[in-house]
């Protein structure tokens, strides 16, 4: 029994020897060939960012949305009703190897006509973000940045009166910050830095840049603040993508008093022309008004990659 044992034993020594010595030389061809597939993909790597990467990258979508009902005789009742919302926003990138240059933009416009009432403005943007990031590392860079907002046509409030409150740079929101970028993942990047919010005014200056504490009317509004911007582009499936913007600006001389911009949409494409949108904006500005404002959409309608 004991000689059993022994050549037993023998016999499995011999099998972890030969085991740890087939593993030690698998484990040495793998390190060989992982150092050849690094240097390849090195080499492509490079060779693909001289050919294709860097340098200038232009994209631009334009799209209409449209609305209609009409009645004649119709016994449930009901009002006819006419809406659109035409659309276009395009980004021009340079990218480098030391640094990445973004310039996005968008501009939108809607109106809706209701039974017998006046066409009225629903949807109203301009929007343009330039965005230089100088890239130090990987996931944390220096950043600056210039964004403008305003609106094409004159606003109204509606009730309980027809009161106008904005028109085309009446007001224009310009802010410009520097800071560092962290980005953690490709699809979402948060900047955080300080910055200068200037808004401009004339006509509606009181409601939007006017001092109250003084007597003649400011037609301008200039604050320092710490600012912090979340960008979120998330493709949730093939045809399913949410973008997410989360904006904070605290001004320094009233930290208190923070301004909250949140942008959200959902575009789901239902074939290379035809998209459904569903959009949720908060904005809560207390130099504005004392209330949160919310805006919420759905629509279906067309769009075009021009290129």
């Amino acid at each position: 029994m004991i000689r059993a044992i022994v050549k037993n034993g023998a016999v499995v020594a011999a099998v972890a020897l030969f085991a740890h010595g087939t593993a030690a030389a698998q484990d040495t061809r793998t390190k060989e060939e992982l150092e050849r597939e690094k240097e390849f993909q090195k080499r492509a790597g490079e060779a693909a960012d001289s050919t294709k990467q860097y340098g200038w990258h232009h994209t631009l979508a334009a799209g209409a949305n449209l609305s209609q009902v009409s009645y004649t005789d119709w016994v449930g009742g009901g009002q006819n009703s006419l809406a659109y919302t035409a659309w276009a926003k395009g980004e021009e990138v340079d990218l480098q190897p030391g640094y990445e240059w973004s310039n996005r933009y968008r501009l939108t416009f809607g109106q809706t006509k209701l039974g017998g009432d006046d066409i009225r403005k629903t949807e109203d943007e301009l929007y343009f973000e330039s965005l230089y990031l100088y890239r130090i590392g990987i996931s944390i860079n220096p950043y600056a940045s210039l964004t403008l907002r305003t609106q094409f046509a004159r606003g109204y409030l509606y009730e309980p009166t027809l009161q106008p409150v904005s028109k085309f740079w009446d007001p224009a929101y310009l802010t410009q910050s520097v800071g560092l970028a962290y980005q953690p993942a490709p699809e979402i990047i948060t900047r955080f830095g300080v910055g200068l919010r200037e808004i401009f005014a004339s006509e509606f200056a009181a409601l939007y840049t006017d001092d109250k504490t003084t007597p003649e009317v400011e037609k301008s509004l200039v604050q320092g603040g710490l600012e912090s911007i979340t960008t979120v582009t998330w493709p949730i499936w093939e045809n399913v993508l949410f973008t997410s913007s989360l904006e904070f600006f605290a001004p320094f001389e009233s930290m208190d008093r923070i301004i909250v911009r949140n942008n959200n949409a959902l575009v789901m494409k239902v074939n290379d022309y035809l998209t459904t949108n569903l959009t949720f904006d908060l904005i809560q500005d207390p130099y504005v008004s004392p209330r949160t404002q919310f805006k919420q959409g759905i629509s279906l309608g067309v769009g075009f990659t021009l290129f």
